[in-house]
């Protein structure tokens, strides 16, 4: 990624990793990411357990914007179908953010542009708090 992130993947996914589809996709810098993948979210929340994580979901009543950025924090998002699991959504109301729409007509954003907004006003953020 070009924010220098790591990207985790918690199966199933709804998109194939196959190289014919990321080559088709353009992406070509597939090989230089850090890609970890896990077979469920239990397995994920786990291994992660240790992690500081903030949620994203519609559900949600404060910005991500007012999310407390740092180095290496997970930000967690579900499916474009579905969201977040509604007992993970339940039981991070405290760490639930989402990125507001303005129109009546949008219910929900496309993942990647989801994930661009988040990860790159983070790295914003930080670079202002180190005066960047």
């Amino acid at each position: 990624m070009a924010s220098g992130s790591v990207l985790h993947l918690v199966k199933p996914f709804g998109f194939e990793l196959s190289d014919t589809r990321l080559k088709r996709a353009g992406l070509d810098y597939w090989k230089h990411i850090t890609v970890k993948i896990y077979k469920t979210l239990d397995e994920f929340l786990a291994i992660n357990k240790d992690e500081e994580m903030v949620f994203l979901s519609s559900a949600a009543k404060q910005s991500y914007t007012s999310i407390n950025y740092k180095d290496d924090l997970f930000f967690i998002f579900g499916k474009e179908s579905v969201g977040l699991p509604k007992d993970l959504v339940a039981n991070n109301l405290d760490k639930l953010f989402k990125i507001p729409i303005h129109s009546p007509h949008v219910r929900s954003l496309n993942l990647a542009n989801a994930v661009s907004i988040v990860v790159f006003e983070g790295l914003r953020s930080l670079e202002v708090s180190n005066g960047i």
